[in-house]
Formats: structure tokens, sequence, C-alpha cells
């Protein structure tokens, strides 16, 4: 099975060598976070400042967000002053507001994904803006080629932005294809030194997956174009035919105020990158209040504001009674792996599922190697075995939510250009909860008893794995 998200084994040990991989990032490390400690008092936890919260019409008054914020988060076991306390704190780091008025709806998998993804580019008026990692020249990757060309020649402009790493299995002619009729391409960050306008950082790469249809609606999740995703996992599928099992993802599909926060992120890398400026469409068209749910879009770039692990971490740090956590690729820092196990000790039911099979080997034993650690630290470990797992999702406390393209490792924290939704929203908490519960009934646990008893060929691959993490 295809690496699908790491640099290949043959770049990552090209000419280069680990010795230029290591001075090419010595200077890059993730930041202490300790914004909000577990300590902190309730008094100096309301002392912190009212989130900003932005809907369709501009930022809400501080008596309109707070009356927003009461309605929305009442039913929260662990309060509002202590929801009010992360959000704003969550905000001061990542410099980014809430969102109000957004209706989003969670996709699971590929065809469901797949499915609403294409409905909503049939229905394109005026511009089509795809972001993707993967874009393989398969069955499902031609399907969606071909609605896209249909609609380029239709008359609605389409601007496409692929990873040149996640896409160098894809033939150039597959791309070609789509120039020809009209597409313009943006292959990010040419393998080939020649083809680049500034320095040669293989290491960083598009991991985002992002789909805009007439500024008006966005998707985003862990889901790429490719037939890995033709079927569906036995997660909600309808037919439960385990010889006939794709792969277990998440995805977002946002209608409402923050679908321009999208679009920002799309342009902003479009006109940093590209040498060629979009043509004046109506990207930022008027938007209305859609739903209830408040959101906050947060994209990381490399070697940037880590936006997404700040996030992470505040919410880590702050849970009160569960963190639920489903990650591909599993391969913490040990900020992230500390703040696990200390939530686990201070009473917090920390699980984290974790695939039992994968497309990654490396990434895979790396994982592992980390399984003592967080069962010996109180840390519930469950392995999804019927599917390969590539959502990237987390509930912490009924309340915060987030889905999106990053893994819990260095690469999506420190390397790659990642998106993720962070809903704060009991109501939609719910509905992760559920899937969560879902995904661990089809899972193993791995008990500190049983992973002891190990071979000792796997405790090796572990210990090789380990040593390339930050690469990984």
């Amino acid at each position: 099975m295809a690496v699908h998200h790491r640099l290949p084994p043959h770049l990552l040990m090209s000419s280069v060598g680990i010795a230029g991989l290591i001075m090419l990032n010595a200077c890059s490390s993730l930041p202490e976070i300790n914004y909000l400690e577990p300590g902190l008092d309730q008094q100096q936890k309301t002392a912190l400042t009212t989130p900003t919260v932005n809907n369709a019409k501009g930022e809400l008054s501080t008596s309109k967000a707070q009356a927003l914020m009461r309605q929305r988060w009442k039913n929260s076991s662990i309060g509002l002053a202590n929801i009010q306390a992360l959000a704003a704190a969550e905000e001061s780091v990542t410099g980014s507001p809430l969102i109000a008025g957004n209706q989003v709806t969670l996709l699971f998998d590929g065809p469901q994904t797949m499915a609403a993804m294409m409905s909503a580019i049939r229905s394109a008026k005026d511009h089509i803006h795809l972001e993707t990692y993967i874009f393989d020249q398969d069955e499902l990757g031609l399907e969606f080629a071909k609605l896209l060309i249909e609609k380029q020649r239709a008359g609605v402009e389409v601007n496409i932005i692929y990873d040149s790493v996640g896409t160098i299995g894809t033939p150039q002619s597959f791309f070609d294809n789509m120039k020809e009729a009209g597409i313009q391409l943006l292959p990010f960050n040419p393998v080939n030194p020649a083809k680049l306008n500034g320095p040669w950082s293989p290491n960083r790469r598009d991991h985002r997956k992002i789909l805009i249809v007439d500024g008006e609606v966005a998707f985003t999740g862990g889901v790429n174009i490719s037939a890995s995703y033709a079927n569906s996992s036995l997660f909600r599928s309808k037919s439960k035919n385990p010889n006939k099992v794709g792969w277990r993802d998440t995805h977002l599909q946002i209608t409402g105020p923050a679908v321009a926060a999208f679009q920002w992120i799309f342009l902003d890398t479009w006109l940093s990158t590209g040498d060629k400026q979009p043509a004046d469409k109506l990207y930022f068209p008027d938007l209305k209040n859609q739903g209830n749910k408040m959101v906050r879009v947060l994209a990381s770039e490399p070697d940037s504001n880590p936006a997404i692990y700040k996030a992470y971490l505040l919410a880590i740090q702050e849970a009160k009674e569960s963190i639920h956590i489903t990650s591909a690729y599993f391969v913490p820092d040990a900020q992230i792996l500390k703040a696990l196990i200390a939530a686990a000790k201070r009473g917090v039911d920390v699980k984290v599922i974790m695939p039992g099979v994968t497309d990654s080997g490396l990434v895979f034993h790396a994982g592992q190697s980390f399984y003592t650690e967080m069962l010996e630290g109180g840390i519930k470990v469950y392995q999804l075995n019927v599917a390969v797992l590539h959502a990237k999702t987390a509930v912490i406390d009924q309340v915060w939510s987030t889905v999106g393209s990053t893994n819990i490792d260095t690469r999506s924290f420190l390397h790659n250009k990642e998106v993720n939704v962070v809903v704060i929203d009991t109501e939609f908490a719910t509905a992760m909860e559920n899937a969560f519960k879902e995904d661990m009934r089809l899972s193993a646990e791995v008990t500190l008893e049983g992973w002891q008893q190990r071979p000792k060929i796997n405790k090796l691959k572990e210990w090789l794995a380990r040593r390339f993490e930050y690469w990984l």
C-alpha cells in the first residue's frame, strides 16, 4: 500500500541525506505552551478577556457574544466559565476569533465525502478552489478531474493547488489534461530544484484538504482525492462486507461565515507561491448565518505560528473530564505526551485510537514506540484493525472538537501546511463522541501486560523508527 503523506523513503534518504535534513531543520522546534496551567484558580480564569465572536454581520458586541455563548455552552458539564477561559486563551495564542452562525456537517469516509463534494461542484456557478495533498490518476481521481474539466468548460473558474510530493506518483499528463481545458494549477514546492523560485525545502509540504465552491460552501478534513477512499470502512457501512473495507476518515462540510476564512487560506497560498493571480471572480460573496455552530478555522504554515499545535495543547492541558483522540499518525512530541499523561493522572479519561493496520510502516512503529509510556501513564490505547485509519480528530470534555488534516506529530505541527476546524459546541461534540464510540467498538484495546509480551523484533522496529520521528 502506498505511503500517502510522508516523504517517500528514496527522497528521505537521497543525496541530501539525514545530515542535510538535520541542518535544514536544526533551528525548528515547537514552542512551550503554558498559557493556562491546570493550577489556575477560578478567579484567574474568569479574569481572562471574553473571546471575540464574529458572525455574518461582523464582530458581536460583548453582551451579544456572552448571550450566544451562554446559549450554546450552557449544557456543558465543565461549566461556562471554563469554556470561555479556554476559548479566550485559544484566541490569544492562535490569533483567530470564533466565527458564529455556521452549519457544520460531519462526513464519514470516502464515499459520503466524495458524494457531497461532487454534488457541490456540480452546482458551482462562479468558481471552484481545490487544495489537496494527493490527487491520484485512478478511477476516482479521473472521475473527479472530469467533473472539474466540465465545469471549467462551462465557464466556472477552477483553480487547483496540489502538493508535489503527495502527487509524485501521478503522471504529469494527468495535470496537463486539466491545464489544457483551462484549469489553473499550482504544484506546491516542486521536488525538482530547477522548478523552484526560492530555496529548496523538500521537507515543507502542503498537507491541506480544502474545497471551496462559489465562496459559499467549504469542505475540509482528512480525505484525499484517491481511490483508496472508493469504499467505506465498516464504520457506518451499509454493506458490512469485510472483504471490501475502505479507509476510515472524517471530513466536514461547512456553510456560513466561516467559509470566508477558508477562502483567505487558499488565496494566501496561491498568491504567495504562484506566479499567476486567479481571475477576478466573486470570491467573497455576502454570506448569511446558516446555522448555530461556533467554529475557529486554524491554518498552520511550515516554521511559522503552529496555531493548531497550540490549540491542541491548550485543550489537553485544560481538560476536566475526557480526551478522546483518533489519530492516523500519532508520534507526539514530549510536550503533548506529557500533557496527556498529566491529564490522565489528574483523573481525566484519556483514550487514543490508533491504527492497527497502516499505509506507513515506519510511522506505525514510531507510534507504537510510545505505547509503554502511554499505558504506564494511564492513557488507554486502542487499535482500529478493520480498516486503514486516516482520520485526525479529537473531542475533549464533550464540548471542544477538532477535525482536519493535522496528525499529532512533528511533521504536521512544524513542517506542513495544515488546516483544522475547532468546533466549540455540545451538540456537535455529542456527534463526535458517538463516532468515537463506534470506532472504539471496532478496535482492540492494548493492555500493558499484553504489550510487554510483543516479539523482540517488534521492539527493534520501534526503536529504529523512533530515531526518525522528527522527519516522519
